[in-house]
């Protein structure tokens, strides 16, 4: 049922892909049409409920600092017909996607994995030809009756299931195109290329804009990973790397800049990397998560909350040696940070598990006196009753 859904989005939005006439906004003939202004009034209510939903990343510096980035993709002209804006989702899974008015949502999950500012800019350039290029209307255009496709396209999103259905009832229509399936080949080709130009008349090392998603691509096939989003598709990320790859051998380097900025970028984005990994974690992703948290851990090696999360994730993890790895991170934890009664609390369990009972009653016992008033203050005096009855 899963397969013959997404065989439906795919025709609806291949019905969709005509070209028509609509210029670029800086095109001088350039102006709204009436039923971009009706996409653009659908773009802001879906926003509104996506940004009371709680899936908004509270950081405002780190906001700020993608904004920067975009700003200095686009001429003024520009912002002045589209107000671009960078908003933060805090979800763990690859992506970013855009609204036909200018507001790009990107995923704490594909920040997290990028490496510098060139491989960042590259993805919101691309993102933000989207709404410059005016594609969501070139989509929806091409459609004769677009409420019927709206409600086709509802209808075949709320047959599948699992994490699309959800976001589609998030997202809206409009959200979840841009999120899952993107736009045509065509289209998205061309958000590669205007972005591509974007980025090396930016002074960006265009060399870098296909390494984010090359580096995606190989995470995901490490691991197995199936993602449902655009950027977590193999065969998109396949599309993205053949098209940078294409255009940086058509293109000549001694016209570009080689800026990078990796060192500014992770230093801007590092606490992202921590709490994505948490994220990580709760998702089952320890791999993902583990990665995470030593990527974080290199730019702030002295950070109790960060061995803790390490900890966390080899202990949920449950391997054979993962019990040790959670133990020395939780004492790492606990060495930086003594008075972390969690620390305590998880080091003292896994002394537990392991069977390491007189451990495990000095920690679970520094526990409570950390957090007397702990909810589950009987459970772990079970536990030490245990312990004390099995000398």
């Amino acid at each position: 049922m899963k397969t013959i859904s997404f065989c439906l989005i795919f025709l609806l939005l291949l019905t969709a892909c005509a070209a028509t006439d609509l210029k670029p906004v800086t095109d001088e003939t350039f102006a709204f049409r009436e039923d971009e202004k009706r996409l653009w009034l659908r773009s802001q209510e879906e926003q509104a409920f996506l940004n009371q939903s709680g899936l908004l990343y509270d950081d405002p510096q780190v906001e700020a600092y993608l904004n920067q980035i975009a700003t200095q993709l686009q001429p003024p002209e520009v912002y002045r017909h589209i107000p671009i804006k960078v908003r933060i989702l805090r979800d763990a899974y690859l992506n970013a996607f855009a609204y036909p008015n200018g507001v790009i949502y990107v995923h704490t999950g594909i920040i997290a994995r990028a490496e510098n500012e060139a491989q960042m800019a590259t993805l919101l350039a691309h993102e933000m030809t989207h709404c410059t290029h005016r594609h969501a209307a070139k989509n929806f255009r091409a459609v004769k009756n677009n409420t019927a496709f709206l409600a086709a396209f509802q209808t075949t999103v709320g047959g599948i299931g699992g994490g699309i259905g959800s976001l589609a009832n998030v997202l809206g229509s409009l959200g979840t195109i841009a999120a899952t399936t993107g736009y045509s080949r065509e289209l998205e080709t061309e958000a590669d290329m205007v972005g591509f130009r974007l980025i090396a008349n930016a002074g960006y090392d265009p060399r870098e804009a296909p390494k984010l998603f090359v580096h995606l691509k190989e995470e995901l096939s490490e691991e197995n990973i199936k993602e449902p989003y655009f950027f977590g598709s193999h065969p998109q990320l396949d599309a993205r790397i053949a098209n940078y790859e294409a255009l940086i051998d058509n293109d000549r380097f001694e016209t570009f800049g080689d800026t990078k900025n990796a060192a500014i970028f992770q230093e801007k984005i590092k606490r992202v990397i921590l709490d994505n990994a948490v994220l990580d974690i709760k998702l089952g992703r320890f791999e993902h998560a583990q990665r995470g948290i030593e990527k974080y851990l290199a730019l702030v090696p002295e950070d109790a909350a960060a061995y803790f999360y390490l900890g966390e994730a080899f202990n949920q993890r449950g391997g054979d040696e993962d019990i040790q790895h959670s133990i020395r991170n939780y004492e790492k934890s606990i060495a930086l940070d003594p008075a972390s009664a969690q620390a305590y609390r998880k080091l003292g369990l896994a002394y537990y598990k392991n069977g390491e009972n007189f451990q495990a009653s000095k920690y679970l016992r520094k526990y409570l006196t950390y957090s007397p008033q702990a909810a589950d203050r009987k459970f772990i005096e079970y536990y030490l009753e245990q312990i004390d009855t099995s000398k």
